[in-house]
């Protein structure tokens, strides 16, 4: 199946691919959480392979630098994929991280461990920071070079002092790719009425 829509999520340790596991099953698309760690090991074109090879539509990306800076191996299949002309990223969760590295990206806005959407960035516990529409985290560097539509910024995916527990059904992450999955839909009804020229 050509013409995948990709979710990007900064994000490849054991919470996240569980949290992640969960989500795909509640609100559809293929996790590849088995291709996930933290940081990421498989190749690029490994995974773009895997991407083209899954049976639904709406595929979740799980990438993880580990805190290495600048353009590390998540970032890499980052890259790949947004060069790829099969390939559309509808959006990204950005996650926060307490990276000595401080590479940050802008955002378009933040769910907070409360669950309230906020334009300021978010620490790893999910706390405001009041940043003002950009987050800091440890593979999010080049989410800023890239014409992606939609950026969430949250905390620590499965944690944030267990406001985003599994247990707990995973609310927080759920609602930022809800928000994506949702801005993805308006986008798509818009040019589908700009191309048969309504106003």
């Amino acid at each position: 199946m050509e013409g995948k829509e990709i979710i990007i999520i900064t994000d490849g340790d054991h919470y996240a691919r569980k949290a992640m596991e969960y989500i795909s099953k509640k609100l559809g698309g293929t996790a590849l959480i088995a291709l996930a760690d933290n940081p990421s090991k498989i190749t690029p074109v490994q995974m773009i392979e895997h991407i083209k090879q899954a049976k639904t539509k709406l595929v979740y990306v799980l990438i993880d630098d580990a805190g290495f800076s600048g353009v590390g191996a998540g970032e890499s299949i980052l890259q790949a994929i947004a060069e790829d002309d099969d390939l559309v990223i509808i959006g990204a969760v950005a996650v926060a991280a307490h990276t000595r590295n401080k590479e940050w990206t802008r955002i378009t806005f933040a769910v907070d461990q409360d669950g309230n959407v906020i334009n300021d960035g978010v620490n790893k516990e999910g706390i405001p920071t009041y940043e003002h529409g950009r987050i800091n985290g440890d593979t999010v560097y080049l989410l800023d070079q890239l014409a992606i539509p939609i950026v969430v910024g949250v905390g620590d995916i499965g944690k944030m002092n267990r406001r985003d527990d599994l247990s707990k059904g995973c609310p927080i992450t759920t609602k930022a790719i809800e928000l994506i999955l949702e801005r993805s839909q308006q986008n798509n009804v818009e040019k589908d009425s700009d191309s048969k020229g309504y106003q």
